[in-house]
């Protein structure tokens, strides 16, 4: 066999090699259409499925008016802690209710009123005995005081000690002092009675005079006093001894 003859059958035993090389392509072909098919399918999904919480996302809020948060953020920074106290302020005598108005004026224009809640003039009615005339008026508890509730800081200190009229706090020193639970509880007691106290011009170990009645011209010594019932008890010298009588607080007069 010649050179040339085995060439020709050389390259023809070749050729089927190539065709059985050819069938690796696909092999190679699963690859991307077997990889990219899952991931095609679940696109959709995705999509709906943020489609899906944007419609089940809540609404958004209405606009708040300007007004209403600026109300809100003033109530915030006012809001301090609640340890208000009772304190006794002093001022001139005889100008208690007008200090009154003159402090609650000035709570009202420096806006303080969350930190200086009452003022108070305490004030009581009673029964005057005068010329044997019986008359309900209305007298100062404590003349010259004035009670202040209050959180107690530098503002408010400032607002109340500087108001005109008033002269200062009661205390130790430059310290206002709060009056005790039981000290407040008796003032508001008495301030708030719905009967009228009886005022007399006498006083226990002091001599008065019985102006009418059985005893009538007769003098003694007061020996009690009640309020309540508005009678006091006398020591009456009668056949040389002391005797006590009850008389009406109408029935007597200071020697």
């Amino acid at each position: 066999m010649t050179d040339s003859s085995k060439a020709s059958r050389a390259s023809k035993e070749k050729r089927p090699v190539q065709k059985s090389s050819s069938p690796s392509t696909p092999s190679t072909a699963k690859v991307p259409s077997a990889a990219k098919a899952p991931s095609a399918a679940k696109a959709p999904s995705a999509a709906k499925a943020v489609e899906t919480a944007g419609r089940s996302a809540p609404a958004a809020f209405p606009e708040v008016p300007s007004a209403l948060t600026d109300d809100l953020s003033d109530a915030v920074e006012e809001t301090v802690p609640d340890n208000r106290s009772w304190y006794v302020v002093h001022s001139y005598s005889g100008m208690e209710n007008k200090v009154k108005k003159n402090l609650e004026h000035r709570i009202e224009s420096m806006h303080v009123g969350h930190k200086i809640f009452q003022v108070i003039v305490p004030t009581e009615e009673q029964i005057e005995l005068k010329e044997g005339q019986r008359r309900v008026v209305e007298r100062r508890v404590f003349p010259g005081y004035i009670l202040v509730q209050m959180v107690l800081d530098d503002e408010s200190w400032y607002v109340v000690r500087n108001t005109p009229g008033v002269t200062g706090f009661v205390g130790i020193g430059n310290q206002p002092t709060p009056l005790s639970t039981d000290e407040v509880d008796r003032i508001m007691r008495r301030i708030e009675s719905a009967e009228p106290r009886v005022q007399v011009d006498f006083k226990v170990g002091e001599r008065v005079r019985v102006t009418e009645g059985a005893f009538a011209e007769f003098q003694g010594v007061v020996d009690a006093i009640d309020l309540d019932r508005g009678k006091a008890r006398i020591m009456i010298s009668i056949f040389g001894r002391e005797t006590p009588v009850e008389v009406d607080f109408l029935q007597l007069q200071k020697v």
